[in-house]
């Protein structure tokens, strides 16, 4: 099983930026996607962006393309999320988990249970 970590969520204003890291301890499968996903009071488990793991290749949800970009660093078993122009609905707890393919990630079908995940809040 593969235990992940989130960090970097912080209190930032509307149109900063921030980079969330996803630490992950245990092999990750070439052929898994890794996603980044956020949770509100109203919304569970909500996909934000996914990478695949060999490829690099990348997925957005629609509200945040153009502002966030997903990374990977392979040696350092590392996901990223650089999230710029952030807006006030950005506020979430953000988390990242695996999938067996980039269409499990984009649905929200992780393989792992959810971590702590990291707060990211958005002020006006």
């Amino acid at each position: 099983q593969v235990q992940l970590v989130e960090s970097g969520g912080a209190l930032v204003q509307a149109g900063e930026s921030l980079r969330l890291s996803c630490a992950a301890s245990g092999r990750i499968v070439e052929n898994w996607a890794m996603g980044w996903f956020r949770q509100t009071p109203s919304k569970e488990g909500e996909f934000v962006a996914g990478i695949g793991w060999q490829y690099g290749t990348s997925d957005y949800e629609d509200s945040v393309k153009g502002r966030f970009t997903i990374s990977r660093d392979i040696a350092a078993n590392t996901v990223y999320l650089q999230m710029n122009s952030l807006r006030t609905k950005d506020t979430a707890v953000y988390y990242c988990n695996a999938g067996s393919s980039m269409y499990d990630v984009s649905w929200s079908m992780p393989l792992f249970p959810w971590g702590q995940g990291t707060q990211v809040t958005v002020s006006s």
